[in-house]
């Protein structure tokens, strides 16, 4: 009888130990397809929808007033942005507890952040910022000492940041501080090595910057309209209600939507001349080959059956062609990503406040993915290659002295004398 209990007894307790084995075990979420309801079944789908399209309209006409207002004030909304999104990352591995005995420790994330903005956006921004000062000769010489030592204000900041993390060090805490201490750093590599080349681009000529923001912003909402109606087949689990009929019908939407709007948006010279300065003025400049019209006569057969003879077309039409085919079928994958390390940490989007938009952190994310291909795009494929008159002039102003630049403009003037004299 004892034995028996004895047996009863260690049975239970090895059950308990493999029910607590279990308790511990990572237990995978239920598989669904496709993440949950596809929108084509959804009985609350056009209530879903009218409340995206009322929003959309709002979040693209606020979108439209801040391109409308210039590059400084685009780049000014780039940097809210930032900030945002940093606040939210930054949120994302802190534990309160921990943090109460930390006084201090969270103002340091931000003193990292503003540094990596002052050396990201003074590398920038540090030659319009010339132009702008160069009348003023005491302005222009404190501006010019500036940029000539960013580098060393940035490193010795980032010094100071690095000592007063040593200094918070706290016994039992170690790991905690240092997991934060390295996600500071990702956060600041993610944020600002993408959203440095969407202020690049924006400087280039706002052309650069908003054509690829509206491809994305077109095959977001082609992808959802898409899916609406046609959607059966689901795409990545991942990301909810995402569907190929979606996927493939968004492509070819942004493909010609891509053709259609470079013609439009390259014939503002608002848009497509660079902005060399600070300045909000009204810009005017030689478009470049790139915008210049080019016409080709049509086939024969063609004019029998349609009025036309001859279209026009811009050749940066033909590199739209190319801005769009990223942004069908790489660009989203930014969005997948964001999705699935929103799930791994169980984390909510910091858009889920705005009716109908819970998913802006993965537009952002497909925004960056495109703002990196644009940039590396323009820079590869149209600017010119060489050394330009407004790389020279900039080395001349910040490296030189006064009294240097004044020989200089001798000795180039005597040159140029003596060439014309020979010819």
């Amino acid at each position: 009888m004892e034995k028996e209990n004895n047996i009863a007894l260690s049975s239970a307790g090895t059950s308990r130990v493999r029910q607590r084995k279990r308790s511990n075990e990572v237990i995978p979420e239920p598989s669904k397809p496709n993440g949950g309801t596809l929108l084509v079944d959804d009985r609350n789908k056009y209530k879903s929808m009218w409340i995206q399209t009322y929003s959309t309209v709002w979040m693209i006409g606020g979108f439209a007033l801040v391109v409308y207002m210039g590059h400084l004030y685009i780049t000014a909304m780039v940097v809210v942005i930032q900030i945002f999104m940093a606040k939210e990352l930054f949120n994302l591995l802190r534990k309160g507890h921990e943090d109460e005995h930390l006084p201090g420790f969270r103002l340091l994330n931000w003193h990292f952040f503003f540094t990596a903005m002052l050396f990201v956006y003074g590398r920038l921004l540090s030659q319009p910022l010339v132009n702008s000062v160069t009348p003023e000769k005491f302005l222009y010489q404190f501006v010019s000492s500036l940029i000539k030592y960013q580098m060393a204000i940035c490193y010795f900041l980032y010094i100071a940041g690095f000592m007063w993390f040593i200094l918070t060090l706290k016994k039992n805490m170690y790991k905690y501080q240092f997991r934060q201490y390295a996600w500071t750093h990702m956060i600041l590599i993610v944020v600002f090595t993408q959203s440095s080349f969407t202020v690049a681009n924006i400087f280039e000529g706002i052309f650069w910057f908003l054509l690829p923001a509206s491809l994305i912003v077109i095959n977001d909402i082609f992808a959802y309209v898409v899916g609406f109606f046609f959607g059966r087949t689901p795409l990545i689990k991942l990301s909810p209600k995402k569907t190929w009929e979606g996927f493939i019908g968004a492509s070819v939407t942004t493909m010609i939507s891509a053709f259609v709007l470079a013609n439009i948006l390259g014939q503002f010279q608002w848009l497509t001349c660079p902005r060399k300065d600070l300045s909000t003025g009204w810009l005017q400049c030689d478009p470049g080959p790139l915008f210049k019209r080019e016409y080709y006569t049509l086939p024969g057969w063609i004019s029998q059956w349609f009025p036309w003879k001859e279209i026009s077309i811009l050749p940066v039409q033909w590199h739209a062609l190319c801005l769009g085919l990223f942004a069908s079928i790489i660009a989203p994958f930014g969005g997948f990503f964001a999705s699935g390390f929103k799930r791994a940490f169980k984390i909510k989007d910091f858009g889920d406040s705005i009716p109908g938009h819970g998913g802006i952190t993965d537009r952002m994310d497909c925004q960056m993915v495109m703002a990196v291909f644009a940039y590396i795009y323009h820079q590869s494929f149209i600017v010119r290659e060489g050394i330009s008159v407004e790389m020279i002039l900039d080395q001349v102003l910040t490296k030189l002295t006064f009294e240097e630049q004044q020989t200089l403009l001798t000795k180039l003037g005597q040159i140029l004398q003596d060439r014309l004299g020979h010819s």
